[in-house]
């Protein structure tokens, strides 16, 4: 379990040494806001995608957590209260971001291939023998552990202007940040962590210790990175520009 927490901190370590995330503070304001933009059509995706898994996942230890995972992201069922998306708009907004580019802003060609795959990826996974292991790796992975990566990288940018007085704001980008983190190592993860990643992965590990399922570990996070990566990478020309 040691090797594959080293081979996921590596690629975890690769992920925020992204040239665009590296460097998110010299990005010209209009790119930051473009990149957020396109972002928040790549966190749309996220609960068809959840939804998607849970479709083809059998084990019923995973399910249960991803159905309370899913169910978060909507904490009130009298409508209330906002869910997780409408938190991401409100932040939008305090970060300068018009309705009118909220309305007018489409997904780019980068960006409905990232969704796309990741619809395709999930699907795939869902094929195999071992596809509950799959399936929660790339929960887990794609959908918590490099989110709260990301974020952390964002939340450099964003952090002075999402505090004010000494306190901060945000409604979704710092609380995914924080809450989405992979806090522990795989061997000692507990239902009782606070994170969704580590929740997730509490389930993984026993899957992982008694199947000999390493490789597809290991296969299904490079591919998750891939995704990611392939996102950011629409935005190296912005970098260029601004002399990243």
């Amino acid at each position: 379990m040691r090797e594959l927490d080293e081979f996921e901190d590596k690629l975890i370590e690769r992920f925020k040494e992204h040239p665009v995330l590296a460097n998110i503070a010299v990005l010209p304001d209009e790119d930051f806001t473009a990149l957020l933009l396109q972002r928040r059509f790549v966190s749309l995706a996220f609960t068809p995608s959840y939804d998607l898994a849970i479709d083809l996942l059998r084990d019923e230890a995973g399910l249960r957590i991803a159905r309370v995972i899913l169910r978060e992201e909507y904490p009130d069922d009298q409508g209330r209260e906002p869910s997780h998306r409408e938190d991401m708009k409100e932040d939008l907004l305090r970060l300068g971001v018009s309705r009118r580019a909220l309305v007018e802003t489409r997904p780019t060609a980068a960006t409905r291939r990232a969704i796309d795959d990741t619809f395709e990826l999930i699907t795939d996974a869902g094929r195999h023998g071992n596809a509950d292991l799959r399936l929660l790796t790339i929960l887990r992975f794609w959908g918590e552990v490099l989110v709260s990566a990301e974020y952390e990288r964002l939340w450099e940018r964003m952090g002075p202007l999402l505090t004010q007085d000494g306190e901060n704001r945000s409604r979704f980008y710092y609380p995914h940040y924080v809450h989405d983190a992979k806090a522990r190592p795989l061997a000692s993860v507990s239902l009782l962590s606070s994170t969704h990643s580590d929740r997730l992965a509490t389930r993984m590990s026993e899957l992982l210790a008694r199947e000999d399922s390493t490789d597809c570990f290991r296969d299904t996070e490079e591919r998750a990175f891939r995704l990611k990566t392939d996102f950011y990478d629409q935005f190296l020309p912005a970098l260029e520009r601004a002399g990243g």
